[in-house]
């Protein structure tokens, strides 16, 4: 019952961020039934059952005159904060779940349900702005809390130039430049995206260590740019098939400094592929979305890395809400 009603959490949960419900609860604000279903602009039968429902959920606590925030939704849940998840439930609500009542037909056909590919290039359209916005602003919320958790593991002191490839909104090069104090980022990304990708490089007052690059590391002719002794790959790998990682990995490998570490981060199935959970919904997110994307496992990603010259590969474990861990590869003198 709980796996057939978990869209009653989402939905739910969604419904309180579009309506603004965290937002009205912030910095400690308790409020009752009727003062919620006012300033929502909700009748009072719907605000009943939605601070029920969030309270339920561990959203809200129950305070004697009302609620309030819990924890949890007054750091990720309130707009402005440096952790806001909301823009990726969004997303998720508007884009992901629409897309998702077509699983079945993704399953039987293999193809994508949120674009069509035999008229798009990829899933997202430059022209479609409020879309892209979206998509954008959902993944820099995944990334950034990511982000956080993949620095706590990994030591990074004696690396000097990282090249953040596919970076996105670059919470990553934001992310591991404030705790390494040594070290510059370029973040290689599609024109399009460098544009909004500059603007938090300024939000964030790191213009001085942290760029971008436009550019795109697909097809066969697309080299990468040189002398960076530091790669990253962060939830980009599982957007391809097996031919285009094992393409993209070599590029990296020709493209690194010698003694260089290149690092993926995503959500690593297990070898038997039985789990964990979210990696394996995460891949069925990737059969509705995406021409060819799917999880793979650590075993996956060591074989790849091996195969194109890499060396001393490791996995680390760490909990992210977009990772599960990092494959560390190192890279030798070129032959």
């Amino acid at each position: 019952m709980q796996i057939t009603a978990g869209f009653w959490s989402f939905k739910t949960l969604a419904a309180a961020v579009e309506l603004g419900l965290f937002a009205a609860l912030r910095d400690g604000r308790c409020l009752g039934r009727a003062e919620v279903a006012a300033e929502l602009d909700i009748p009072d039968r719907p605000a009943d059952m939605l601070l029920a429902a969030c309270a339920s959920l561990g959203l809200l606590r129950r305070e004697r005159d009302g609620f309030a925030n819990s924890a949890l939704a007054e750091d990720l849940l309130v707009p402005g904060r440096r952790r806001y998840f909301g823009d990726f439930v969004l997303y998720a609500d508007r884009r992901e779940y629409p897309a998702w009542l077509g699983a079945a037909e993704a399953l039987r056909t293999d193809r994508a349900q949120t674009w069509n590919p035999d008229e798009q290039e990829s899933g997202y359209a430059v022209e479609d702005t409020m879309m892209t916005d979206l998509f954008w602003n959902a993944m820099h919320s995944l990334s950034s809390s990511t982000a956080e958790a993949l620095g706590d593991v990994v030591n990074l002191g004696s690396h000097r130039r990282l090249l953040d490839i596919g970076g996105g909104s670059g919470a990553y090069s934001l992310e591991l430049c404030r705790r390494n104090p040594g070290l510059t980022a370029t973040v290689y990304e599609l024109p399009h995206v460098c544009e909004q990708t500059a603007a938090r490089i300024a939000e964030a007052s790191l213009e001085h260590r942290v760029d971008t690059m436009p550019g795109d590391f697909r097809g066969l002719a697309a080299a990468l740019p040189v002398g960076y002794d530091l790669l990253l790959l962060s939830m980009v790998l599982h957007c391809f098939d097996e031919t285009a990682c094992r393409d993209l990995l070599r590029k990296c490998r020709q493209a690194i400094e010698p003694g260089g570490t290149i690092m993926i981060c995503e959500l690593l199935l297990n070898e038997d592929r039985s789990g964990p959970r979210l990696a394996a919904l995460m891949g069925m997110n990737m059969v509705v979305e995406s021409q060819g994307g799917r999880n793979y496992s650590e075993l996956d990603y060591r074989t790849w890395l091996l195969d194109a010259g890499f060396g001393d590969v490791e996995v680390v474990r760490f909990h992210g809400a977009g990772a599960n861990g990092v494959v560390v590869g190192r890279a030798g003198a070129l032959p």
